[in-house]
């Protein structure tokens, strides 16, 4: 599995090209084309509905500035990519808020990048449970990028949550491309007794000679914990000065409603390094 196109989420906060940087370097390590999308946050049932009025002067100038936030985005996002080695890329606006256009645009690429929700930051044209929605609804893996913290790097030293479920199944196999190009890849299996017939005789042994085969440097570590796992999960990376965690994202929609496991919802909480989270 390779990635050949990348869409990255940018709008007008700073970490907006963090995620950009990070999509553009991996693009071009994978050969891929990258698309940057901005959102007015204007549903696209409005326009299509044709309810928005010209004669409402306090709606234009709203919707105007919505507008003129996505050309900034955009406009940030050309400037970052023009000063990497990428050589295909595209950038668009889309009306409408940003888990029905991403998410949407998400099943036409290979791997989507966006940014952990900062509720200090609230946007008008993204909701809380943005990256909730796309993990559970997209159909394609997403590395989230959290609202605080440097990164210099991400992707050289990854950690694996692995459960031996589907969902962690998914996000290994995904994960594939960057996995490759790590220097070292940690597993960590936490509590494996819970589940003895999942992880055999030895818990990480399959999984770690299944890596291997694909010709990952790989070593597996297994951890008991009586305390919420996705807190032990971060306080592990942290100790292993990870920067990125591999997981499999937990959950259902009802609706709009997001409903999360327990150890996805911490993570998506608190995370403290980018994370690659697959349904």
């Amino acid at each position: 599995m390779t990635y050949k196109t990348i869409l990255v989420h940018i709008d007008e906060t700073e970490r907006s090209d963090l995620r950009v940087k990070f999509a553009a370097q991996l693009a071009t390590k994978e050969e891929a084309h990258l698309i940057g999308t901005a959102v007015t946050g204007v549903s696209r049932f409005i326009y299509q509905d044709g309810n928005i009025s010209a004669s409402d002067p306090n709606l234009m100038i709203h919707l105007k500035f919505l507008r003129e936030r996505a050309e900034k985005a955009v406009a940030s996002f050309e400037t970052v990519v023009r000063q990497t080695s990428l050589q295909s890329f595209e950038s668009s606006i889309a009306n409408d808020e940003a888990g029905g256009s991403i998410g949407l645009q998400a099943r036409y690429s290979d791997l989507v990048v966006i940014g952990q929700t900062n509720p200090d930051e609230p946007s008008p044209s993204v909701l809380p449970d943005f990256p909730e929605y796309i993990v559970m609804n997209a159909g394609r893996p997403a590395v989230i990028i959290p609202y605080a913290g440097d990164f210099p790097s991400i992707g050289k030293r990854p950690l694996i949550s692995w459960d031996a479920s589907r969902e962690a199944t998914r996000a290994v196999t995904d994960a594939l491309p960057l996995l490759k190009q790590a220097d070292l890849v940690q597993v960590a299996i936490f509590n494996p007794k819970k589940n003895p017939g999942a992880h055999g005789e030895q818990p990480g042994a399959d999984i770690a000679l299944y890596l291997a085969r694909h010709g990952v440097k790989v070593e597996v570590s297994v951890h008991t914990t009586h305390t919420d796992v996705g807190n032990a999960l971060l306080s592990l990376s942290h100790d292993l000065d990870s920067d990125l965690l591999v997981m499999g994202g937990y959950g259902h929609s009802r609706f709009r409603e997001m409903i999360m496991g327990g150890v996805t919802r911490t993570i998506l909480e608190s995370m403290t390094v980018p994370v690659f989270m697959s349904h």
